[in-house]
């Protein structure tokens, strides 16, 4: 087993890395920016060393700086978390060829699934239903048009690398996609630095539907169930469940089958999360995440295996700890993404926290890297904590979420907990009627 391993990340997902690494015997080097010195993650870490200032361009993202503090800690692993350079295929190949172990899936995978048209073209190869669109990238707008009336309105402009809801635009007609198309490849290049889109048909209500796999090197591969992603604002997740209401045991076993089957086609090795849309009983491919996912926890809370444990085992050769017919589903789990924002405008919330006070008991979990003096800085991604609840069942889960809502306190911020306590006092979330566009009805009073 690896003796140091460095945590590529910040926030709560470099502690929970770094918690998982301790429990194995690890030592742990943490990177961190200037405007993270005081981070927990740094503070609880055998190692830090400062890799640039605050801008994750000159930090987090600065590979060499990364791959210095390596070196000169002598680290023989680097797992990346979620976001920053987790998905980059070159970070993964720069890893491996100076020597170190990338935790996470080898670097032909995540360039495959980066780009989301090859995605959907290996993945239909392997077979896994996909969303009906266009042939490939659209290179003009004719092609564009011509897609369009072939796949039938209303479509979906997505960017062909990156995710997140960047640089995607929905069109309605002809005269929408006119506009949707520049406006796409203008976000996408800003944010990926590829103009590149393609077309989806859009559906109407469907559910956010992720199967969680872990595939080893020796070609074992399960599938962890599925969540339920489908409370979203601007294609940007809120509130995570597993398992999914809307699916029975069938439906769930068939949909983890052609995932296990499709990851070990391509000789996937790692953590991953297959997403689909799920609509009147059908699924369609969107895309798939080659990271370990923030929601990860609420498939850990109804599995009972550590997932991060695993992909470092998984990193270092070993086989997966499970087969297929040792996991079952236990109870129900939520998960709420805490962010510091206004719970209504959404605005950006950053500075010191006064008061911070998490909830307890049975089946209460918080990952945050959150602590009473600590100054969240205003450089990066707003989620500062996620509660995780677990119950026998929904019902349970819902009134234990509801109750830790009500315990939890981070003063001297704006987060987002009123907006969850509103949310879960809905009758449609009550019964589960939700879909991907649910949320952004009630925030604007249209539901």
């Amino acid at each position: 087993m690896f003796e140091k391993v460095l945590i590529a990340n910040r926030g709560e997902i470099a502690l929970r890395i770094h918690r998982a690494c301790k429990e194995m015997g690890i030592a742990t080097v943490a990177v961190h920016s200037t405007a993270d010195a005081d981070a927990m993650h740094v503070r609880l870490a055998d190692e830090s060393v400062c890799i640039g200032p605050p801008a994750v361009r000159d930090s987090y993202l600065n590979v060499p700086a990364i791959l210095s503090a390596a070196t000169v800690t002598n680290a023989e692993a680097i797992h990346p978390g979620y976001g920053l350079l987790s998905e980059n295929a070159s970070f993964a190949e720069i890893v491996t060829e100076h020597g170190f172990k990338f935790i996470g899936p080898r670097a032909k995978h995540i360039a495959m699934m980066g780009d989301k048209v090859v995605a959907k073209r290996v993945i239909a190869e392997a077979g896994v239903p996909v969303v009906p669109g266009s042939d490939g990238p659209v290179d003009d707008m004719d092609a564009a048009i011509r897609a369009a009336d072939e796949v039938g309105y209303p479509v979906l402009v997505k960017a062909s690398a990156g995710g997140g809801g960047r640089g995607m635009k929905v069109a309605r007609d002809e005269r929408e996609l006119r506009h949707a198309i520049p406006a796409a490849r203008t976000e996408a290049l800003a944010a990926f630095g590829n103009g590149e889109v393609y077309l989806e048909r859009y559906l109407d209500r469907p559910r956010h539907i992720e199967v969680q796999i872990l595939a080893d090197e020796h070609g074992n591969v399960v599938h962890l169930f599925e969540r339920d992603c489908s409370l979203q604002r601007n294609h940007q997740k809120i509130l995570e469940e597993a398992p999914a209401l809307v699916l029975d045991d069938a439906a769930r076993h068939r949909i983890g089958e052609i995932c296990c089957e499709a990851v070990r086609k391509i000789g996937y090795a790692s953590a991953g999360t297959v997403e689909f849309l799920y609509e009147d009983g059908e699924f369609f491919f969107i895309e798939m995440n080659t990271r370990i996912q923030v929601e990860h926890p609420v498939t850990e809370a109804i599995c009972g295996l550590d997932i991060v444990r695993e992909t470092i085992r998984i990193a270092d050769g070993d086989k997966l700890s499970v087969r297929q017919e040792d996991l079952a589903i236990n109870g129900h789990a939520i998960e709420c993404r805490i962010n510091a924002e206004n719970p209504e405008t959404f605005a950006p919330s950053p500075g010191r926290i006064t008061e911070f006070h998490t909830p307890g008991g049975l089946g209460v979990r918080v990952d945050s890297a959150l602590y009473s003096g600590y100054v969240v800085p205003p450089y990066y991604d707003s989620l500062v904590a996620k509660l995780i609840v677990h119950g026998a069942n929904r019902e349970e889960c819902i009134m234990r979420l509801r109750r830790s809502l009500e315990e939890m306190v981070v003063g001297g911020i704006e987060t987002t907990i009123p907006l969850h306590q509103r949310l879960i006092a809905e009758p449609d979330f009550a019964t589960g009627s939700y879909d991907i566009h649910w949320l952004e009805r009630l925030v604007a009073g249209t539901k």
